[in-house]
């Protein structure tokens, strides 16, 4: 009987495509009268007062229905993400300065003191050796904490925790001890901030054993690889943008759906191309998009990966991508020695060195602590017009000698 009355619903619902949501609406209060374990015959669960529809059929319809994009922040992104795996999961909890009554210092973690209470959203001090320490000691236990630091570069007052307590104890007790914890915040260089809040750390934290590290761009970026991480029985060292959070980015029905999660190790080709590859990650994704459509301008056909995951690194896409174009240009916001365009280059040269008809073009932060003047400090980060000029030079595309210099 019950089939029946659903089915009749979806036949006078699906007339409509914006009567979606009033399908959802009437399908929830019903099954909240008829509270049975035969709602699972449905294709429904009900958790944590929310309707979730199984049937493959059934979730296949509806994404039909949305299928055009809806806008998301990087915020909005990672703060959904948070709320529903702390949903689905009360071993997971959010530790750090301001997380709670402030609601976050870049507000990712609004709302979720409120609905998840002071035992999962804990305000801390400003001791990031000490809440960190805590942290480590509760995944020890079995607990997910996430703590967040208002800078990375905060959490050098906390690196012992992070590796030396996270990174190395699933090796040191032969593979005893998991450390489910995720270490989150904004990472490298914002505005006019100065040297000491502008650092970029992916490098430092890529190159120890035992860590993940992850560097969402977009917003589809940030939702499903913070719930990937949150997930991963490891350390994950999560880096943000500061700059990236009020950025807008479609998603699709699917990175909305509460299952979704992005591969840890997996880079994203965001524009295809034939002439170039450009790898990049972070907020410099969006510089490598911006110069590909220059240099499509130009006739220079440019393929942009979106690393997405510095460790573990995904060599294969790279020198697939590589060995199709025959040129590579990295693009990262760090210093350039001993950086992740380096690992990449040196990847390259390792396992693609035949194919390259032009030397590795590396585009990097400058060598010198973060200047505070707004105008040395656009000239101390990659800008677009830089990444322009090192893909014409791979492509040898003659460049004025005074920007070649």
């Amino acid at each position: 009987m019950y089939v029946c009355v659903l089915f009749e619903i979806l036949l006078v619902c699906s007339t409509e495509y914006r009567s979606l949501f009033l399908f959802q609406s009437i399908l929830h209060s019903f099954l909240n009268l008829r509270r049975r374990r035969s709602s699972k015959m449905l294709g429904v669960i009900i958790r944590n007062n929310k309707t979730i529809l199984l049937r493959p059929s059934f979730s296949s319809a509806f994404r039909q229905f949305s299928s055009s994009a809806k806008q998301m922040t990087v915020r909005d992104a990672l703060n959904s993400a948070l709320d529903e795996e702390m949903s689905a999961d009360p071993k997971v909890f959010l530790m750090g300065e301001e997380v709670g009554e402030y609601q976050g210092a870049y507000k990712i973690s609004k709302g979720l003191l409120e609905k998840y209470g002071p035992d999962r959203v804990l305000d801390t001090p400003i001791t990031e050796a000490g809440f960190t320490g805590i942290g480590v000691g509760a995944a020890y236990y079995g607990l997910k904490p996430v703590v967040e630091f208002m800078t990375f570069n905060f959490s050098m007052q906390a690196i012992d925790h992070i590796i030396n307590s996270a990174a190395k104890s699933n090796y040191m007790s032969a593979g005893q001890i998991s450390v489910p914890i995720v270490f989150r915040g904004p990472n490298g260089a914002a505005a006019g901030v100065g040297a000491q809040h502008s650092h970029c750390y992916a490098s430092w934290y890529g190159s120890c054993p035992g860590l993940k590290v992850l560097a969402p761009y977009s917003s589809e970026d940030a939702r499903g690889l913070l719930k990937a991480a949150i997930r991963d029985p490891d350390p994950v060292v999560f880096l943000e943008n500061e700059l990236l959070y009020g950025e807008s980015f479609p998603v699709s029905a699917e990175v909305l759906d509460s299952s979704f999660c992005l591969p840890i190790g997996k880079a994203k080709i965001e524009r295809e191309g034939k002439d170039v590859t450009i790898t990049a990650f972070s907020k410099m994704v969006g510089f490598a998009l911006k110069a590909a459509e220059i240099l499509a301008k130009e006739g220079i056909s440019a393929e942009v990966i979106n690393l997405r995951s510095i460790r573990p690194l995904d060599r294969s896409t790279i020198n697939a991508s590589v060995r199709k174009t025959n040129r590579l240009v990295t693009v990262e916001e760090g210093f350039p020695q001993h950086g992740v365009g380096a690992e990449i280059c040196t990847s390259v040269i390792e396992e693609s060195f035949g194919y390259l008809d032009a030397p590795v073009e590396r585009i990097a932060g400058a060598d010198v602590p973060m200047p505070y003047a707004a105008n040395l400090e656009r000239l101390a980060v990659p800008q677009v017009e830089d990444i322009v000029r090192a893909a014409k030079r791979a492509c040898h595309r003659s460049v004025p000698m005074a920007a070649a210099a």
